[in-house]
């Protein structure tokens, strides 16, 4: 059974930094593209980041471009998400998920895994 589990979010303060982790569990994620998304209040899930597992191609919605950095540990099936210059508009709930497909998707229906999701608060 695939599992993603996410942590590392928490309450920051606007311009700070968090680091969120998705240990994937159950299989090799080496022919699978991995990404984050987020969903805020009264908001649709939306794209933040993602990374083909093999390779290391990413891609980032322009929102966070240029402050947030998608990596992937492959010893440790692990993918990584470093949040920086936090603002407030980047509370949400975030999430991991995996696809088969071997590209970069920001369409939700198109990944086959999800994690739980993990909460990330930023007070102005």
């Amino acid at each position: 059974q695939v599992q993603l589990v996410e942590s590392g979010g928490g309450l920051v303060q606007a311009g700070g930094s968090l680091r969120l982790s998705c240990a994937a569990a159950g299989r090799t994620f080496s022919r699978y593209a991995m990404g984050w998304f987020r969903q805020g209040p009264g908001k649709e899930r939306e794209f933040v980041a993602g990374i083909v597992w093999s390779g290391g191609r990413a891609d980032y919605a322009d929102s966070v471009k240029g402050r947030f950095t998608i990596s992937r540990d492959i010893s440790k099936n692990t993918v990584y998400l470093q949040m920086n210059s936090l603002k407030p508009e980047d509370t949400a709930v975030y999430y991991c998920a995996a696809t088969k497909l071997l590209v970069i998707i920001t369409s939700t229906p198109s990944y086959d895994y999800w994690g739980q999701g993990t909460q990330v608060t930023v007070s102005s």
